[in-house]
């Protein structure tokens, strides 16, 4: 036991260690508010500013609100996006004083630095098309990508990373195209394009790196999660090694594979593939440990622990509708949990004291009814509601008449086939064949 624990440890130091940084930060999913700073400093680039900007917009504290503007503000001056600058401030809206208020020299030295950038970048890469260089040519469409990605032209930036794909010559120039691709289609929230160039990594000629592996799943969990195919989003997270670490913080930071995988898996995933694909997966779980809370309501579900985990989940939800990529389905998602333990509750019983249940799931009996109508009448529970007495009586086949039914079907299709076996052998042994007549 005490070698599997510092094997664990090992794999979860490996996660936080991978990025480079060696940063290791605590959950940030938790009952309380959001330490927004923690949160922050999960992530890196455009998506970082992005995402506070996003708290800012959704939270109704005003103490959260001015920190996640203040923290963007001071992020955004590290790079060269006016135009997001411009978005910042017109949010801020002079709440946070003079230090926080629109800054025209810096916005007029970032634009001037840009327009030199543009003529040198424009000028190389006409000398390297000149010179009918491939790779010197893909270097340079690549280069411009940078460019229009770090001052806010998306659409420019995806253009421009495109291009380099006809000068690839290599596979690993194809991946990295693809990557770049990827990262702008997520910012544009362009998931169709993503998964396009995933699949267009994936079939790639050489062996993946794992690293790369390990983003390309997480770039198909995030286009799953879109397109509310949470089952196929929460295999892609399952399957994301440890290898990930903080190298694509860009993007996604450990602890979103956990929540995103975590929950995805309890709405779409049966108890046999919870237990096998989560609880008892060793990658999986070392993510886990990153958000306990995901780990424990999880743990809580798979052993009929309703209330505790419907706690949990109660407890994460106001940070859980905080987040970029899950706040459209929370609601769906949360729902859908909760049917299923609903409908595992009552599967093992002949009849069920509503009473009880309601205090299982910490509710009132007549909400409880309702939902227990609407999944009888989806035939998600093969139940009736006594309301008088509040008992949900099981309707369990009729094992007995079942096998008899089965046993006559049987003997139905076994004397039809006996008369065509009798019925062709007649007709051979009295060469009685009926030719076809011939048009005239």
């Amino acid at each position: 036991m005490e070698n599997d624990e510092e094997t664990s440890g090992q794999m979860i130091d490996e996660i936080y260690t991978n990025g480079g940084e060696g940063k290791r930060h605590g959950s940030t999913m938790n009952g309380e508010q959001l330490d927004v700073e923690a949160y922050a400093a999960l992530y890196s680039g455009r998506t970082k500013i992005v995402r506070l900007l996003f708290i800012a917009d959704r939270c109704g504290n005003p103490a959260m609100q001015s920190e996640a503007l203040r923290m963007a503000y001071d992020e955004i001056k590290k790079r060269d996006d006016t135009q997001l600058f411009r978005e910042v401030v017109q949010k801020i809206d002079g709440r946070l004083g003079p230090a926080y208020t629109m800054d025209t020299a810096w916005v007029d030295a970032v634009q001037r630095r840009a327009e030199v950038k543009k003529e040198k970048l424009d000028v190389e890469l006409n000398a390297y098309r000149t010179n009918l260089i491939k790779e010197s040519i893909r270097i340079g469409y690549n280069d411009f990508g940078e460019f229009y990605y770090s001052h806010g032209s998306l659409g420019d930036a995806f253009k421009s990373y495109i291009r380099t794909r006809d000068y690839c010559t290599t596979a690993k120039h194809i991946v990295h195209m693809c990557l770049n691709a990827i990262l702008v289609s997520i910012e544009m929230g362009q998931f169709t394009h993503v998964t396009n160039y995933v699949t267009k990594a994936e079939t790639t000629s050489e062996a993946l790196e794992p690293v790369t592996a390990a983003k390309l799943r997480c770039a198909a969990g995030l286009a799953h999660l879109e397109s509310k195919k949470y089952k196929l989003a929460a295999r892609k997270f399952l399957d994301v090694g440890p290898e990930l670490g903080n190298n694509y913080s860009e993007v996604i930071a450990p602890q979103d594979v956990a929540t995103y995988g975590g929950l995805c898996a309890l709405a779409s995933f049966d108890r046999t593939e919870l237990k096998n694909k989560v609880i008892d997966n060793a990658n999986f779980k070392n993510f886990l440990e990153l958000v306990p809370e995901v780990r424990e309501l999880i743990n809580d579900f798979y052993s009929s622990h309703y209330a505790s985990c419907l706690g949990y989940l109660g407890n994460l939800k106001a940070n859980l509708l905080l987040d970029i990529h899950l706040h459209d389905h929370v609601e769906t998602l949360y729902n859908e949990i909760r049917h299923k333990a609903l409908i595992q509750y009552t599967l093992p019983f002949v009849s069920v004291d509503l009473h009880m249940m309601a205090h299982a799931f910490k509710t009132n009996i007549a909400g409880l009814e309702k939902e227990l109508e609407a999944l009888i009448t989806n035939n998600q529970i093969q139940a009736r509601i006594d309301s008088h007495n509040k008992i949900l009586y099981a309707r369990h086949a009729d094992q007995r008449n079942g096998t008899f039914q089965r046993v006559l079907q049987t003997g139905n299709e076994f004397e039809r086939d006996v008369r065509a076996m009798l019925l062709r052998a007649n007709i051979l042994k009295y060469d009685y064949n009926q030719k076809q007549s011939r048009k005239q």
